[in-house]
């Protein structure tokens, strides 16, 4: 396939079709990754996606400790009132 760069702005841009954006899944944003002389475009899913599924596996398995204190011992609370 090929298609012609555009002008945007002062900038260049790519035109994608509807068809290709449904096919590969494109919503607003793209991975770019430049790869042995070639510009592969990447589709990017939704950010923390299963995440959910993941703090639930963390906590079966007691991965979801606190790694440090949340207070200090030397931490003045005075200084917030």
């Amino acid at each position: 396939m090929e298609t012609a760069i555009i002008k945007i702005g002062n900038s260049k841009g790519l035109r994608l079709s509807k068809t290709i954006l449904d096919k590969y899944n494109i919503k607003d944003k793209v991975e770019i990754i430049l790869e042995m002389g070639q510009i592969i475009l990447k589709p990017i899913e939704t950010p923390r996606k299963n995440w959910d599924t993941a703090f639930e596996k963390m906590n079966k398995e007691g991965d979801d400790k606190m790694l440090m204190n949340d207070v200090f011992n030397d931490e003045n609370f005075e200084e917030w009132s």
